[in-house]
């Protein structure tokens, strides 16, 4: 038994070691700092925070993220993956200013368990879930997520990669292993980056028209999908779609 526990904690290491370096092929230190020119600018409160260091340790601990599918599929993972946490964290304009904060301004959502992180982490129960799953008490210490920055990109990719029913994940989207149900078809939900918004905020964003959210995601997301030269797929903005 010990010897069977040995080799599964080897062959989970390596997979890690395998996602990060598949994500670190694809997001050198330079392209990080090419993607996010201001996060450290001193007029970020996030300056110093998120590096390059600390993102690449987090992906490892999830297999599969920017790294199950075909190298176009991946790109286009991390650019939608960064789209969206880049217009999450957002402190200015032209797609060049993610990651600039890295908690909720006012703080009024849920305290104490209001946004934080790159995703915006936000509400007791993705504490919770999201504490359960990388081991750390996020609930009876939700700062972890604004004052580790390992940490706080787990909690992210986290959210990224857990499908939670009627949602599916945003990994399972981006990938297009994602085929919506009759309900997801009678409410206007289909497949691409439109989806990814959907999960994440569609509560306010998506089923009302155009509006300045969706533009900026998907900005931030044509911006990194240029940059990594891969296209941009269908139905990037959730205009029409009820939400989840």
């Amino acid at each position: 038994m010990a010897r069977l526990a040995l080799a599964a904690m080897a062959a989970a290491l390596l997979l890690g070691v395998a996602s990060a370096q598949g994500v670190g092929s694809i997001i050198t230190q330079d392209v990080y700092n090419a993607m996010l020119p201001n996060r450290d600018n001193s007029i970020c409160p996030a300056n110093g925070f998120y590096t390059y260091d600390a993102f690449i340790q987090a992906a490892s601990a999830f297999p599969g993220f920017g790294t199950g599918g075909s190298d176009e599929a991946n790109k286009r993972e991390l650019a939608a993956f960064f789209g969206q946490t880049s217009h999450e964290t957002n402190g200015g304009a032209e797609y060049t200013w993610g990651y600039c904060f890295k908690e909720e301004i006012n703080k009024g959502t849920s305290p104490p368990y209001y946004g934080r992180g790159p995703i915006q982490l936000t509400g007791q129960a993705n504490y919770q879930q999201a504490g359960d799953a990388i081991g750390e008490d996020l609930v009876g210490n939700p700062d972890l997520v604004s004052t580790n920055a390992v940490i706080s990109f787990k909690t992210a990719i986290w959210f990224w990669m857990t499908a939670q029913p009627p949602k599916p994940s945003c990994h399972d989207v981006i990938l297009g292993n994602w085929a919506p149900s009759d309900a997801d078809a009678a409410a206007g939900r289909v497949p691409g980056y439109g989806a990814i918004t959907n999960i994440i905020n569609g509560g306010i964003e998506c089923g009302v028209g155009p509006n300045d959210a969706n533009v900026n995601r998907i900005g931030y997301y044509q911006r990194y999908c240029d940059m990594f030269g891969v296209g941009y797929g269908d139905n990037l903005d959730c205009y029409s779609q009820q939400h989840f």
